[in-house]
């Protein structure tokens, strides 16, 4: 059985990989150039935090189905390496075309006519639907899930996750609402840098976690 403790410390990798990600931090700054700054940033980030909260609950429900020993089962090992393999790939593809100019999605193009409930599934689609996402929320549901934990050390542990994984998507948002219009200009120069060095630190990000889930997963066979 694993420890409430390591599972915390394990999810609390994968929310920080969450977090880091530039892909999701870009719209939520951007959302605060637009006319209707407060309303549908908050719609993004509670799109956000329901796309990770929902994702997560899946892998853990479809975890508890498993029948699970005292130790940690053979089958969560084996699915670590397989993510951690998908992120290794995902990392490297990342990584070879990082120099190559993309055009931006149709949604950034037209972010500026996003609504509340519109930026609310943008958000949701950015968490729940995107695969590097989803493979990182696999990974810490599949964690909480096969660790046998009681329904509060499960609630807690899911929402350390969800906290972190969520955090630099918030933070923008909230020092929009503290500092109002003043906070744009830094957040404009700290989009701008996202958005040159958005794939490197991503890729980098998705090869070290990739790495991280290998071992792990090699030391529990």
């Amino acid at each position: 059985m694993t420890g409430t403790g390591e599972v915390i410390t394990e999810v609390l990798t994968l929310g920080i990989a969450v977090a880091a990600s530039p892909f999701p931090i870009i719209p939520a700054i951007l959302l605060l150039f637009t006319p209707r700054a407060r309303a549908t940033s908050f719609g993004f980030v509670g799109g956000w935090v329901i796309g990770v909260l929902v994702a997560t609950s899946v892998f853990i429900a479809l975890a508890t189905i498993v029948e699970l020993a005292d130790e940690p089962p053979t089958w969560a090992s084996w699915t670590r390496i397989v993510i951690g393999a998908a992120l290794l790939a995902l990392g490297l593809q990342r990584w070879l075309t990082r120099g190559k100019q993309q055009d931006a999605p149709a949604w950034m193009q037209s972010i500026d006519r996003l609504t509340p409930p519109t930026a609310l599934r943008l958000g949701l689609l950015l968490s729940a639907a995107n695969p590097k996402v989803l493979l990182l929320t696999a990974a810490a549901g599949l964690s909480i899930g096969a660790a046998d934990l009681d329904a509060t050390e499960t609630v807690i542990t899911t929402a350390v996750f969800t906290v972190v994984a969520a955090s630099t998507v918030t933070l923008p948002v909230l020092l929009y609402l503290i500092a109002g219009e003043r906070i744009l200009r830094p957040l404009g120069s700290v989009r701008t840098w996202l958005q040159d060095n958005n794939a490197a630190m991503m890729a980098a990000v998705i090869l070290v976690i990739g790495v991280l889930l290998v071992v792990k997963g090699l030391q529990g066979l």
